[in-house]
């Protein structure tokens, strides 16, 4: 219209939307759209139906009319349930959650800093999640092997399926990839005795490194993917129809990064010698992620810690009280250890990791991230100087069998 070829302050980003707008492919059910389109129902044929709207127009509109002169105060009106919506300190949110979420079973590990899930079938996790989601917290969602079909995912059946396919390797002690048959890397899943050997005659420790992922996945495993699928922990947010997936709504012409899924799988470290190394490197995820651990397998053979020496591992570890007890249950299989920090901790993480470095006598070039190039895992007493130099706590958490977490973006973690 007229009125918006005026040189209010504004026009500029009228412009900016109307070219965008240009580009969005409303009404596409597979390109997705970047907000709800407003449709609306017309009878002048005599048939209801919806026309294409005009966002941009319904929008500014709204804005003009409701447009408030600079020399008045906004008023506010706050409605009961934003009023109800919990504050952001700590103390407060769980106070407040655990009266207006009493049907929900949950729980906060890791200092409070973790939310813990334990009904997965809860068709409400979601609120919960929504108010914790908000102060950038990881949440584990416990059980989700329930859901799931089992034999689908042992080793013995991947191998048995895919046993031909080439694939990278990585040696996760001194960052070899190689690419080979994957087969080997199954039969040697939970039989040290037919794992690679290195030099010294050391088991190797290796990583099925992402494979299969994205869409080789859903080519490669078609009934894997529609098993982990229908097993998402809170579809709302985590499966790729969720209506709260910011990610499925994405116009068509964004470049989206790699939303998987993929497989990743690796040998445990409880048959190496060295138990300072981890089969992830200590790094950040750009998208939120959520982490389901499907199978775990007990190795067999020379060396290898037996289930109560593994669980004497983990209990040397800074663990919280709930997870200890977790421990004890014997119906629980723990699988997988990791290491949480904050996104706003990432620079004293950067800074240390460099002046540990160069304590080691190691090159540190200007251009040199530690985090962005996944060279340190960080070992208990490095995350015990970290906590004394840098005030910078470490969020231990042991994933079991089952266990979703759900990091959100910019979280450092390592496994």
């Amino acid at each position: 219209s007229p009125a918006c070829q005026n040189n209010e302050q504004g026009s500029t980003l009228r412009d900016l939307l109307t070219t965008t707008a240009g580009k969005l492919r409303l009404g596409s059910t597979d390109a997705g759209i970047a907000f709800a389109p407003v449709y609306s129902t017309g009878t002048a044929s005599g048939k209801s139906g919806r026309t294409m709207p005009n966002i941009l127009d319904d929008i500014i509109a709204s804005v003009v009319e409701n447009k408030i002169p600079p020399n008045r105060a906004p008023k506010i009106n706050v409605k009961s349930e934003i009023k109800d919506e919990p504050k952001d300190d700590k103390k407060c949110i769980q106070d407040d959650c655990s009266k207006r979420y009493s049907d929900i079973q949950y729980s906060w590990i890791c200092d409070k800093h973790v939310l813990w899930l334990r009904d997965h079938k809860n068709s409400n996790n979601w609120k919960l999640f929504k108010d914790c989601w908000k102060q950038g917290r990881p949440v584990l969602v416990s059980g989700m092997h329930k859901k799931m079909n089992f034999s689908l995912w042992k080793a013995e059946s991947i191998s048995l399926d895919f046993g031909n396919q080439q694939a990278d390797i990585l040696n996760c002690k001194d960052s070899i990839i190689s690419n080979t048959n994957v087969k080997e890397f199954w039969d040697g899943f939970e039989d040290v005795s037919k794992r690679q050997k290195v030099k010294n005659g050391e088991t190797a420790l290796l990583k099925l490194k992402d494979w299969p992922s994205g869409e080789d996945f859903k080519t490669m495993m078609p009934a894997r993917y529609e098993d982990l699928l229908k097993s998402l922990p809170l579809p709302e947010y985590c499966s790729p129809e969720g209506k709260l997936n910011l990610a499925s709504h994405l116009p068509g012409f964004f470049v989206r990064p790699d939303l998987g899924p993929r497989l990743c799988s690796a040998y445990g470290v409880a048959a190496t010698k060295d138990h300072d190394i981890g089969t992830t490197n200590l790094h950040i995820e750009v998208s939120d992620v959520v982490n389901i651990l499907v199978y775990v397998g007990i190795a067999k053979g020379n060396g290898v810690l037996s289930k109560s020496g593994v669980l004497k591992k983990l209990e040397e570890e800074d663990l919280d009280d709930l997870l200890r007890k977790r421990l004890k249950d014997s119906s629980e299989l723990p699988g997988a250890l990791w290491h949480i920090y904050a996104g706003k901790d990432a620079d004293k993480i950067r800074e240390f990791l460099q002046k540990i470095a160069k304590e080691q006598g190691l090159e540190v070039l200007p251009e040199h991230d530690p985090i962005r190039d996944q060279s340190w895992y960080v070992n208990k007493k490095l995350r015990q100087r970290l906590l004394e130099e840098y005030g910078v706590k470490t969020c231990t958490v042991i994933q079991f069998l089952g266990d979703a977490i759900i990091l959100p973006a910019g979280a450092l973690h390592q496994v």
